[in-house]
């Protein structure tokens, strides 16, 4: 079985990883802080809490009626009258209650938010579902369903990078004049299929040869230098190299040297897709970002950026710079294969998402997906 995360032997909250908002979000909340007082934050929490738990816009006198208030309604309604004044909260409409704002839901997440850490027993169910017997491939599929039951949500994971992907064995089998069947077996555990087509044909033995050749080159390389170092040969003087390497290269080239327009070559799963229809009453906002989970290139895009950093990050509205996400949250967390950052996982649901829970399942997920790849 994998190694339990670290996040169950102690009460330390998931470690929140620095990105291109976080020092400008600290200096924010210090200021914050120093404004708000004591019981202006109780009430910020109490209000943020109930608005998460049920949707409405949260009165001041039903503020006031909470037995851990102990203040009149009036008073509560002048404290509200404050923490708008910095941005904190907002009415949505005249005589209506106060809703968080996206500035409110950060410094809320910052600097009162407590996380309840996870049992063993729960860990221990999730970790039987990343069994670490499954290939790369089938771990992050199981890790993204996982995710997507728990948080009722839609769930991203990025397959691993191709600096963390070796070749272990390939074999080619030859379907008709333009077909071949590839066999690829990666990092021991994982065989994949590929049909690639050719302008030239291939013989039987071709194909052995150039497997063998290819096996003795590339073998436990991984498809990151394999793929550099075939465009490198393909662009060397073809007078020198023999026929049994011109046609190793030639077949090699289709199947490591395609023209994917990240040269990681990494895929994005996603799972939940429907349920962003549940985020938003703006059915056009929610068709265009519904297009890009989709087509998930601009989503790669943005998770690339949390390959920098370990730990969780969290981009509420429109500190993830990506306008569709503007009502939204992104909370990504990045795996680990061979000790190295290899991929990202993450939730997108709306900006009211219940943070305390949300926060550790991506953490803890991201911490057993670890230890699966590592201990398989």
């Amino acid at each position: 079985m994998c190694e339990s995360p670290k996040y169950i032997n102690h009460n330390e909250p998931p470690k929140f990883a620095l990105y291109s908002q976080v020092m400008t979000n600290e200096s924010i909340n210090k200021h914050l802080q120093s404004q708000v007082g004591d019981r202006a934050q109780q009430l910020f929490k109490l209000l943020v809490e109930q608005y998460i738990a049920d949707g409405n816009p949260v009165a001041s006198k039903a503020l006031a009626t909470l037995p851990q208030v102990g203040v009149s309604s009036a008073t509560v309604r002048s404290i509200m009258g404050d923490l708008e004044s910095v941005g904190l909260v907002k009415s949505p409409h005249t005589s209506a209650g106060k809703v968080p704002t996206n500035q409110g839901y950060r410094f809320f997440v910052d600097s009162l938010l407590s996380y309840e850490p996870w049992g063993a027993e729960r860990v221990r169910e999730l970790e039987a579902e990343l069994n670490p017997d499954l290939s790369p491939t089938d771990l992050v599929t199981s890790a993204s369903d996982i995710m997507s039951q728990i948080t009722q949500m839609t769930c991203l994971i990025t397959t691993p990078l191709r600096n963390q992907i070796s070749l272990r064995h390939i074999e080619f089998v030859r379907l008709d004049a333009e077909r071949i069947l590839v066999i690829l077996v990666l990092n021991d555990r994982e065989v994949q299929n590929r049909v690639i087509h050719t302008d030239k044909e291939f013989s039987d033995i071709d194909l052995t040869q150039a497997s063998n050749f290819i096996n003795r080159q590339f073998g436990g390389h991984t498809l990151l230098e394999i793929r550099r170092s075939i465009i490198a040969s393909m662009q060397a003087d073809k007078d020198e190299m023999d026929g049994l390497m011109q046609s190793a290269l030639d077949v090699a080239s289709a199947v490591f040297g395609d023209s994917e327009d990240e040269e990681n070559g990494q895929e994005l799963v996603v799972r939940g897709e429907s349920r962003l229809l549940d985020f938003s009453d703006d059915t056009h906002t929610v068709k265009v970002l519904f297009d890009a989970v989709s087509r998930k290139g601009r989503v790669l895009h943005l998770l690339d950026r949390c390959l920098e950093s370990s730990g969780v990050q969290l981009f509420i509205g429109e500190e993830s710079g990506y306008g569709p996400l503007g009502d939204m949250s992104l909370v990504t967390a990045s795996y680990e294969v061979g000790g190295e950052i290899a991929g990202v996982l993450g939730v997108i649901g709306p900006t009211r998402m219940d943070y305390k829970d949300v926060i550790p399942v991506v953490d803890v997920t991201a911490r057993l997906l670890s230890a699966a790849m590592r201990n398989g």
